[in-house]
């Protein structure tokens, strides 16, 4: 390419050294041979893919990496750790301890997101994921080694660095014309795995044991994790169009955030409540999914796949009805079925916890209609809400900074409830708490969908602009 350039370059000069042809040549020259460079640059970040495959990549290494992920923190919730233990003076089960250690590491770690994630910058994403993955297991394998009243530290500090990684992983994939479709992509992973990581876990027990079985499951996914990394990085970076239907996203420092905070404060607010309460009851059901089956009077140690079933039929659903939202090009009707699809979620929540005291649902049917209520409106937030909000408002600004907003905010009042629950809850049923929570958050997330649709509506483009492109 240069070669020829520079004989193109020889050639005219001979005949018009002196002239204005020639500098006319010479400004001619360099815009080529940057264009040139600049081409070749972005090939080389291209996957040699039509879109659709890029499309089925994109989704494959997102999905691949966060259930990697998990590997690394949910097998242990399989085990039964029944021996009593100490939490400031208070008798627990040493299972709550170690879920409550790793879910304070975990909350930390998405306040610590607010200001790591929006302001990192593209290329540093994937080395990070790696990191912050390499550290929690470093955390597992201390348990090896650690004394038994300190292992609940292990746990703090193999959910401390976990907490980012969505985020890094998000960004791969946000202000696409099919951010929707790559998101639930990418959130079915959590759903699946979730069930997944647990039956792993409960195979390892009998070869490991409890306490070395968390180390290994995690061991087990290292190399599949390093593969679905690299296919990470080569997903292309938001073209032309996707810029101009969804806003260009940039990193934003603390000045960016808390003017978007301001502005826009008040109409994120019903949304990060319908996620505060989502993210509550739906971790009450993933950590403490065994003792939820066994008060439902199935014994989930008789069926290692049964925390997988559930979870299968949940996933479809949510992936069809969130992924979904990608068809629609006008943002403000994709923003408001996305919170139609919170406002389903509600209800089929509230008919769960309705219909199960009867005895009118079975236990698979109530664990997945839970999930679907609660999962509806949870992904939703993920893949839709946030990301139409974005386009609606024509801000610059990024994806990770909402997310982990809401995302702070939701495992903070996990961790509240959490507390309260174990420290003060006195039937120690878990699926009495479900059903008291279910039916009160149920109709609060229908409410809150309803308001959060009309605050989007005040808070869209104004001086004309629409929101489709």
């Amino acid at each position: 390419m240069f070669h020829q350039i520079l004989i193109e370059h020889h050639q005219v000069r001979n005949l018009y050294c002196g002239s204005n042809h020639f500098k006319e040549f010479i400004n001619f020259s360099r815009r080529r041979l940057l264009a040139r460079t600049v081409d070749n640059t972005a090939a080389d970040n291209q996957l040699p893919l039509g879109s659709r495959w890029q499309t089925l990549w994109a989704i494959t290494a997102a999905f691949g990496t966060y259930f990697c992920m998990y590997g690394f923190r949910v097998p242990f919730k399989a085990a039964g750790y029944v021996q009593s233990a100490s939490f400031f003076g208070l008798a627990l089960d040493e299972k709550s301890l170690f879920v409550i250690s790793q879910v304070l590491g975990y909350m930390l770690s998405k306040f610590a997101g607010i200001k790591f994630i929006p302001e990192l910058r593209p290329e540093r994403r994937a080395a990070a994921i790696l990191i912050l993955i390499g550290l929690a297991e470093l955390a597992l394998l201390s348990i090896l080694i650690l004394p038994r009243n300190l292992i609940p530290l292990a746990f703090f500090l193999n959910g401390l660095p976990l907490g980012m990684v969505f985020g890094l992983v998000l960004g791969f994939l946000e202000g696409r014309r099919t951010t929707e479709l790559l998101t639930a992509g990418l959130c079915v992973s959590f759903i699946l795995a979730d069930g997944v990581m647990k039956s792993i876990g409960q195979l390892l027990i009998p070869l490991v044991g409890e306490f070395a079985m968390p180390a290994v499951a995690g061991a087990c996914f290292i190399p599949p994790l390093l593969l679905c990394v690299w296919m990470l990085t080569r997903i292309p970076r938001p073209d032309a169009a996707d810029e101009r239907q969804r806003q260009p996203r940039v990193t934003m420092d603390r000045a960016a955030r808390l003017d978007y905070l301001r502005r826009y404060g008040l109409a994120l607010a019903p949304i990060v409540l319908i996620y505060l309460l989502a993210t509550i009851l739906r971790s009450v059901r993933g950590d403490f999914a065994r003792e939820i089956w066994g008060d439902l009077g199935v014994d989930p140690n008789s069926v290692a796949e049964l925390y997988t079933r559930s979870e299968l039929w949940v996933g479809a659903a949510v992936l069809a009805l969130n992924g979904g939202c990608a068809l629609f090009v006008d943002n403000r009707l994709a923003y408001r079925i996305s919170l139609a699809i919170c406002l389903l979620g509600g209800g089929l929540l509230l008919a769960a916890c309705l219909l199960q005291p009867t005895g009118s649902i079975e236990p698979m049917m109530f664990m997945v209609l839970i999930g679907l209520g609660l999962y509806l409106p949870y992904v939703a937030v993920h893949t839709t809400v946030l990301e139409r909000f974005i386009a609606l408002t024509g801000e610059r600004g990024n994806l990770g900074y909402l997310m982990y907003l809401v995302d702070a905010t939701g495992y903070l009042g996990y961790v509240v409830v959490l507390l309260i629950q174990k420290l003060g809850w006195t039937t120690g049923n878990m699926l009495q708490f479900v059903l008291y929570a279910g039916t009160g958050i149920g109709v609060s997330m229908g409410v809150l969908a309803i308001i959060a649709a009309q605050f989007g509506r005040q808070h869209s483009r104004s001086k004309g602009e629409t929101a489709r492109d």
